[in-house]
């Protein structure tokens, strides 16, 4: 028997490798932009859960990859609900200026993979998905929007149910 749609949300890890320090003022647009993106976020169709840090509405206190990467994790309903807000959103204008604030990244810094619904991933169970992305190339246990898979694929990769995935 296959479960159900919604039994499965696509989670997300997104790195970027800060080219001046958060409080530079060549960055202080994007740290203007933060909540704003945030809410927006927060907000839309299809959103279910984001990493914050300590008393902070953002992430970028977190760093697991170095003092110069900042991470964002997330997870969505659906693909298509992420890309809406990535893609059709306010989030696309920041993503057009990202050159002004980040480095161009010469190896994958977006994973996806699917989480059973109610899972909320941990930045290690996310970074080791970038890991395994960056190392074997897309597969159902760690893709990007270009190389997608199903919960379904991710499910049967993993052998070990739908808990698994």
């Amino acid at each position: 028997m296959t479960a159900p749609a919604h039994a499965f949300h696509l989670a997300q890890l997104n790195v970027a490798t800060l080219r001046y320090p958060l409080d530079d003022p060549r960055v202080a647009p994007f740290v203007e932009l933060l909540d704003p993106v945030n809410a927006a976020a927060d907000g839309a169709p299809g959103f279910v859960w984001r990493l914050v840090g300590e008393g902070d509405d953002d992430a970028t206190g977190l760093r697991p990859l170095g003092e110069d990467v900042i991470v964002n994790l997330s997870v969505w309903e659906t693909p298509e609900a992420l890309w809406d807000y990535a893609y059709r959103s306010g989030h696309l204008d920041v993503m057009r200026r990202r050159r002004e604030w980040f480095e161009r990244h010469v190896r994958a810094h977006l994973v996806l993979w699917w989480v059973p619904a109610g899972h909320v991933p941990t930045v290690a169970e996310a970074v080791a998905r970038l890991t395994e992305l960056q190392e074997r190339g897309p597969s159902p246990r760690a893709f990007t929007f270009a190389s997608p898979h199903t919960a379904a694929e991710a499910a049967q990769e993993s052998g070990a149910g739908p808990a698994a995935v």
